[in-house]
């Protein structure tokens, strides 16, 4: 992401301490990968269960490790982050149109009382 010829890591703001809308701040992406995560982790160790039970618990966290991880950062992880600046986008979208509109009936107001 660049902004005035300056590239943004995600979680950078620019000179005037605005981060482009769809960025998700390192606080969010926390959230997101733990969101990704918890569920992928309990789904697994449910299935793994049955079969693991006379394993050692550092082998079952290694298999479970093994096929979680890459999961979550290659496939779960992209996509929660993708829909995630959708809707962020969607609602910047939204409050940009509702100011233009507010900012056109205002002048159309002032125009008419003058």
């Amino acid at each position: 992401m660049e902004h005035e010829g300056k590239a943004l890591a995600a979680d950078e703001t620019d000179s005037h301490h605005h981060r482009t809308p769809g960025i998700a701040s390192v606080h969010v992406r926390a959230f997101i990968t733990w969101c990704a995560i918890f569920p992928l982790v309990a789904f697994g160790m449910a299935a793994m269960g049955p079969f693991t039970v006379d394993w050692h618990p550092v082998l079952r966290m290694f298999v479970l490790t093994l096929v979680i991880v890459p999961l979550s950062v290659y496939q779960v992880v992209p996509r929660m982050l993708l829909v995630y600046s959708r809707l962020i986008r969607a609602a910047h979208d939204r409050s940009r149109r509702r100011a233009a509109r507010r900012a056109g009936t205002q002048s159309r107001q002032s125009t008419s009382a003058a």
